[in-house]
């Protein structure tokens, strides 16, 4: 039954991988997503739901076996943090190549190197610029609360299937160790054996029939078929980007600015409104909830109303490109962060849209889209 719950954003997607209906989670701990394996392991829900969890020798073997496991057309998860997720980066681009629908998690920490446990945004270029090698990209989901956490679980394997391909949920060490009221959804059923190679004996190694075999690999020796591979992931991600983007404008209508920040940064953008508010400085917010596809166009459109935009990230500033990229010079786009696992206050954040957008001026570049391509 669906209920009531408070729990850290780390147990709340664990717990919802158990109500979905997860096939199998393949993980190994690192801190601050240790609670993920750490609350599956507790739960035991190979004995309710048949479930299996496996905590593998490494966070190689971990994605590994998920490819393994998603070429069979189960539903299967791995969790890390970001010194993990970069060991996992090769066999992420081999379930792109391959093109198998999978769910990975990233709780992330500040670096580079092994930096610190403390919440970071500086594993977004890793996230939406491919991370692995190769032409590929993966869908990206950026919750910013346990609920979230929670709910873009589902969420995250609607659209894998959807595609066949790779989903990554890109939290952070403060949505993941924070505590949150949850409302937990109802048990689903796993998908029977029988059901699985009904639905998807077309792609995956569900036991051969009467039909030719499926195979599963990312290797084409030949280039031409190997270009015709390449180009049916490029038309996927277009469609991404016209049918499963998604944001969240909150006091957009009259602003005069607006902040863009995702995840944790949005969170405490929301109060830096009512703080810019309060002062007289009419400021919004636009939360790109995928990460990609990009919410461009909504910015893109915005810029013609606000006077600047400010990107607020736990980074040395990462997103701010795209949302430079987006507006096309319309307006002056700013980034305000902090690294190292320091996180931003609400009034640091209007102190920087002051300093680096407000006493700056508000001088407007009218371009269009296609002047600003000549």
């Amino acid at each position: 039954m669906a209920e009531l719950k408070l729990m850290k954003g780390n147990e709340a997607l664990a717990e919802a991988a158990i109500r979905v209906g997860v096939d199998a989670y393949f993980g190994y701990p690192i801190t601050p997503q240790s609670e993920v394996i750490e609350y599956l392991m507790m739960q035991r829900p190979e004995e309710s739901t048949g479930m299996v969890v496996l905590q593998a020798e490494s966070e190689i073997a971990a994605i590994n076996m998920v490819y393994g496991a998603a070429s069979t057309g189960k539903r299967v998860m791995t969790s890390s943090s970001s010194p993990g997720i970069s060991l996992k980066l090769e066999g992420i681009s081999y379930l792109a190549g391959a093109e198998l629908p999978s769910v990975i998690v990233n709780v992330v920490r500040a670096g580079p190197g092994l930096g610190t446990i403390q919440p970071a945004q500086g594993d977004y270029f890793q996230a939406v610029k491919g991370g692995g090698h190769g032409d590929y990209k993966l869908y990206v989901l950026a919750p910013a609360s346990v609920q979230e956490m929670s709910d873009f679980v589902e969420d995250a394997f609607a659209i894998a299937y959807k595609y066949r391909a790779p989903v990554l949920i890109l939290s952070d060490g403060l949505i993941g160790q924070m505590m949150e009221k949850v409302i937990l959804k109802d048990q689903k059923e796993r998908m029977t054996d029988e059901e699985l190679i009904k639905k998807y004996d077309d792609w995956a190694t569900t036991g051969k029939t009467d039909r030719e075999r499926n195979i599963i690999t990312s290797l084409d020796l030949q280039p031409d078929k190997m270009e015709a591979k390449v180009n049916k992931l490029i038309k996927k991600y277009a469609q991404m980007e016209r049918e499963d983007m998604r944001y969240e404008k909150i006091n957009c209508d009259d602003a005069d600015y607006i902040f863009v920040a995702y995840g944790s940064s949005a969170r405490i953008a929301q109060k830096a409104i009512e703080l810019g508010r309060e002062k007289g400085i009419k400021v919004g917010l636009l939360r790109p909830i995928t990460l990609f596809p990009f919410p461009k166009q909504p910015l893109f459109e915005l810029a013609d109303q606000v006077k600047g935009i400010l990107s607020v990230e736990l980074s040395a500033g990462q997103m701010v490109e795209d949302v430079r990229l987006a507006v096309e010079h319309k307006v002056p786009v700013e980034h305000f962060g902090r690294t190292g696992g320091i996180i931003h206050t609400p009034e640091e954040i209007i102190e920087a849209l002051e300093e680096k957008i407000i006493k700056n001026g508000t001088i407007r570049h009218h371009k269009t889209r296609e002047s600003s391509i000549l």
